[in-house]
């Protein structure tokens, strides 16, 4: 193979590696050489080879798309290209590029010159300086869909030492407290027992508190697909601190991945999720889901005061009837359901999807989820009263 070949392919595996991919000098070895033993004569056929070679996660396959149609996108190159390395010529060399996607901000940003990155960054701080307005105060409000790749990694950090909610709940057992109103009998008998029945010592107790459950359904559908490994990341420092929380992803199909979460690297809980889940970043189908959770899992998890967070956008076309009847019967099995919506994020938001109106009646709380603020306004909300400023009435009467 051509030394030029061979170079930008090395350009191109370092341009993904900036982007947030974690590549080595073995895949581009394994690249270069299925390329030379592969007898191509598309694009296409270049494109899956690579992204045989450069892909190991379900999530990372939209970013090298992004990369592949600006880094390859000279059609003269990849004409020529293709003509030197095989006999056949390309099938459709005037195949038009494809419309950029979710993710394109931290492809592009991975092509850069460093110079000139290095300037935006220094006109970011004096304009941040300028502001009086800190680099993570700036972070927290910035939508997780318009972050680069290195501004993903800082909230990564953030969300793991973000402060877990210290929501406590009353069990009906009991536990030895030295003052108090309720007294123990037995204790109480068995001191004074020891005393010789001289006088009556009293013992007391008190109703033990512990977290309650925390049930989180996620939506892992195409349109969450920018928002997904951040709440997944907060899911795991939440499952890590306290070990009653279970994580469901759905999207055709439901999924239980609260084993893959327990593992203490994220990295690892994540990539084991993505190995795990067949149907990520694909359609969905909430009330199936949902049916399928209320039948085989919500006997077994949604007991001693449990709350549900579901994170969804809650388009759902089909089955809305369903949607509904499974809703309801969610919201009869927990002690409290909170919505979290990246929709939100939008000042103009309606309530005027099907999907959305028929799950408005059967949640406690409607809030937004696409800011790290709006991750520490979860953690908020999960260890207060429902508010009623997230009253989802309010938005249910916009539209009436």
């Amino acid at each position: 193979m051509s030394g030029r070949l061979s170079d930008n392919i090395t350009f191109f595996a370092r341009a993904l590696r900036m982007a947030g991919l974690p590549l080595g000098p073995g895949a581009v070895i394994d690249a270069v050489t299925a390329l030379e033993l592969e007898n191509f004569s598309s694009k296409e056929d270049f494109y899956w080879i690579l992204h045989a070679a450069f892909v190991r996660k379900k999530e990372h396959s939209l970013i090298f798309s992004q990369a592949f149609s600006l880094f390859w996108r000279k059609r003269a190159f990849m004409d020529k290209l293709i003509a030197q390395l095989s006999p056949r010529a390309p099938s459709d060399p005037h195949a038009s590029p494809k419309k950029p996607e979710a993710g394109a901000l931290r492809v592009a940003e991975a092509f850069l010159p460093k110079a000139k990155k290095e300037e935006e960054i220094k006109e970011e701080r004096e304009l941040s300086a300028r502001l009086t307005v800190s680099e993570r105060e700036v972070l927290q409000n910035r939508d997780f869909a318009q972050m680069t790749s290195e501004q993903i990694a800082q909230a990564r950090l953030l969300i793991a030492r973000m402060r877990l909610p210290d929501d406590r709940v009353k069990s009906r057992r009991f536990e030895q407290v030295v003052r108090g109103r309720l007294v123990d009998p037995r204790r109480s008998f068995r001191q004074t027992l020891r005393s010789g029945g001289a006088g009556i010592s009293l013992a007391f107790r008190a109703p033990m508190e512990k977290h309650p459950p925390i049930v989180a359904l996620c939506d892992i559908s195409g349109s969450m697909a920018d928002y997904t490994p951040l709440f997944l990341q907060f899911l795991h420092g939440l499952t890590e601190k306290r070990r009653r929380v279970e994580t469901f992803l759905f999207g055709t199909r439901l999924t239980n991945v609260t084993r893959s979460l327990r593992r203490r690297d994220p990295d690892e809980a994540l990539a084991a999720c993505g190995q795990q889940v067949e149907d990520w970043s694909g359609g969905t189908r909430i009330g199936q889901a949902l049916h399928r959770f209320n039948h085989d899992w919500a006997r077994r998890v949604l007991g001693q005061g449990a709350v549900v967070i579901l994170f969804s956008d809650g388009l759902e076309r089909e089955g809305v009837e369903e949607l509904e009847q499974q809703m309801a019967r969610l919201h009869r099995s927990c002690r409290r359901l909170i919505w979290v919506n990246p929709l939100l994020r939008f000042d103009g938001f309606q309530a005027r999807a099907q999907g959305v109106r028929a799950m408005l009646p059967h949640v406690d709380d409607f809030r937004p989820i696409h800011s790290l603020a709006a991750m520490r306004d979860l953690v908020e909300a999960l260890e207060q009263p429902p508010s009623k400023s997230h009253d989802p009435r309010h938005w249910l009467q916009q539209v009436a």
